[in-house]
């Protein structure tokens, strides 16, 4: 596959503060890839970088095989789409897509053929005469995507460009920002620290902590296979238990895989349970109910999930020995 970003050695420092320790990441052509943690780990830090809205403190960025570690905004063919739409409010929607272009004196037959295919490419054409304050917030945030895509960029850098828009608008836009970008075929790199839509969009997604990468894989591995404690925490809900003999791992097992039996059914069996508990809590999650476990051994509280077309309905209080199969359990790093 064709390199389109590549930075080697990148460190950032604010006021002496060491935010991003040496980073090295390779980003492909036409890849969808999310930069995801929690907020101040350093993700936004590095789209800025590579937009060059930010210079690293070390290292290198090259766009294309071509180095731009020094090389103006302006001058690197990478568009920004931000979380505020920033618009201008006295323009309307196809002036506010042609702005780009006016600067950069494109001839006037270029920005309407380019205009008009990018007001097909993201159904904005009925909108065209409107302006921000006619609209609601998903059809701004299209104009935003429009304005950026309309100088076709090589790289398109999305910084939580839905946090502002309400959940179900939100799935929405999700579904139409992987179908443009698909169309489109060109590198889209999005940051935010929405974990679903994180593993919704992405051919990629990268874990960042203290602006460190934890983990650089496909969606589903990063799901199945966390490989530290920090990594299966972020993705998904998850329960921890000692390794024995290994004080610097810890077994992880997804809710959905704990089995939860009386400890009557469990002596019947003849089956020897990992842990026993008692029911502290149950939380009612619309198609299941979450089960809060305190456990014996340890006193730490585990979750699982009671399904409703399961034979038996647990109550608080109640006595109960849990296990899971082995190929459920994944071993990390603490």
């Amino acid at each position: 596959m064709k390199e389109m970003i590549r930075l080697v050695g990148i460190t950032k420092e604010f006021e002496n503060n060491l935010i991003i320790p040496t980073l090295n990441l390779t980003i492909y052509d036409g890849e969808f890839v999310t930069l995801l943690g929690p907020s101040g780990c350093g993700k936004t830090t590095m789209l800025r970088m590579i937009a060059g809205l930010e210079t690293p403190t070390a290292g290198h960025i090259f766009l294309d095989n071509e180095d731009v570690t020094r090389l103006a905004p302006y001058k690197r063919n990478v568009n920004m789409v931000f979380q505020h739409y920033a618009l201008f409010p006295h323009m309307t929607v196809e002036e506010n897509i042609r702005f780009g272009l006016m600067m950069k004196k494109v001839p006037q037959k270029e920005q309407q053929k380019r205009v008009a295919e990018v007001l097909q490419l993201t159904q904005l054409e009925e909108l065209r005469y409107r302006r921000p304050q006619q609209m609601s917030g998903g059809q701004q945030q299209r104009v935003a995507i429009a304005r950026a895509l309309v100088n076709n960029p090589k790289v398109l850098l999305l910084d939580e460009p839905l946090g502002a828009l309400d959940y179900k608008l939100r799935k929405t836009m999700q579904l139409e920002l992987k179908n443009l970008q698909q169309r489109l075929g060109i590198t889209f790199i999005y940051v935010t620290h929405d974990q679903e839509e994180a593993l919704t969009m992405s051919d990629r997604v990268i874990i960042v902590n203290g602006g460190k990468i934890e983990q650089d894989d496909p969606p589903a591995r990063i799901y199945q296979y966390p490989r530290s404690r920090f990594a299966a925490s972020f993705i998904g809900e998850n329960n921890f238990f000692p390794v024995p003999g290994d004080d610097s791992r810890l077994l992880s097992v997804r809710p959905q895989f704990i089995n939860v039996r009386s400890l009557e059914e469990a002596a019947a069996a003849g089956t020897q349970p990992a842990h026993t508990g008692t029911v502290e809590q149950i939380q009612f999650c619309g198609t299941l109910d979450k089960l809060f476990i305190r456990l014996d051994s340890t006193r730490e509280i585990i979750t699982a999930y009671q399904y409703y077309d399961e034979y038996r309905k647990w109550e608080v209080d109640d006595r109960v020995a849990i296990s899971w199969d082995a190929k459920d359990g994944v071993q990390v790093t603490k």
